[in-house]
């Protein structure tokens, strides 16, 4: 039976062949677009890969503990898609049961699972403030679409477990724009020691059902969860890692929106997407390298 670690690892061999194969696209739409005099209306590559860019995993990220001094800036401006966001969350029952079972990988970070499994869905959206070292952000989680989700971040927020982190990874193009974060190892492989199911929007849809597949927009604005696909028993491999999207995203719904970000939260978001990805690459560690000092709730 594969472990999360080797589930990663194919993901991703599959997105350096999808690079690959998208970088050869390219060339080739930029030669037709400039025989055709076609101006303005070029896919970009990152806003149509698949879900192996919002994995948990397989990222040769580093610690970011340079200085960004002397890192160039430019205004992120935001690109928005012509594709419809998810649909409206379903209505889910006041309580939910929630299950946290134990990975074969142990915690990045000492931490223990959520002990609370039978979370309310009625209640107020949960506040929480990231002091982080390129300004604040302020997050807005919603119960009442993914109740499990929200509930393992407030305890692990409660126990310390972002504090003193990096962001690992940035995408910072036009039609896709997420900076990932929540591991306390800064590569990309650390996880809680947990892992949980997908909820809103993939439980919109059948197990197996092609529509998990199709593309929608993941709006500039929302939180999301970074996972390892599903496991071969049918389990979800949600843990700490999830992507702040500051530009619209076009991926297939099998990541689990859970909140949204505030203003002043965007434009610190906007500020570290300015400098792009280190080395010019178009996915990779922040140019601008951001940690959360604290992450705490309420």
């Amino acid at each position: 039976m594969p472990s999360n670690e080797q589930r990663r690892a194919a993901a991703k061999r599959k997105l350096e062949r999808q690079l690959a194969r998208r970088a050869e696209q390219e060339k080739k739409r930029k030669r037709l677009t400039i025989a055709g005099s076609v101006l303005g209306v070029i896919v970009v590559a990152a806003a149509v890969t698949g879900v192996y860019f919002l994995t948990k995993g397989g990222d040769e990220a580093d610690t970011n503990a340079e200085s960004s001094s002397a890192v160039p800036t430019t205004q992120f401006v935001n690109t928005p898609l012509d594709i419809p966001g998810p649909p409206p969350p379903a209505a889910k029952p006041a309580t939910v049961d929630c299950g946290y079972p134990a990975d074969q990988e142990p915690s990045a970070k000492p931490v223990t699972a959520p002990t609370t499994t039978s979370v309310a869905t009625d209640g107020p959206e949960v506040k929480v403030s990231i002091d982080s070292t390129q300004g604040p952000i302020g997050l807005s989680l919603n119960s009442a679409a993914a109740p499990c989700t929200v509930n393992s971040l407030v305890s692990l927020a409660s126990q310390g477990y972002f504090d003193k982190t990096s962001c690992h990874r940035i995408v910072a193009t036009p039609g896709f724009g997420i900076l990932q974060c929540g591991d306390p190892t800064a590569t990309g492989k650390g996880g809680p020691g947990y892992s949980f199911d997908n909820e809103y929007p993939t439980d919109l849809y059948p197990l197996n059902d092609p529509a998990l597949q199709q593309p929608v927009n993941y709006q500039r604005g929302v939180i999301a969860m970074a996972n390892a696909g599903i496991s071969p028993e049918g389990k979800g491999t949600n843990g700490s890692q999830f992507f702040l999207v500051f530009g619209d995203t076009q991926l297939p719904p099998n990541y689990t929106i859970f909140g949204t970000i505030d203003d002043a939260g965007l434009a610190t978001l906007d500020k570290v997407a300015g400098g792009g990805v280190k080395g010019g690459a178009q996915d990779g560690g922040p140019a601008i390298p951001i940690s959360f000092n604290s992450v705490k709730v309420g």
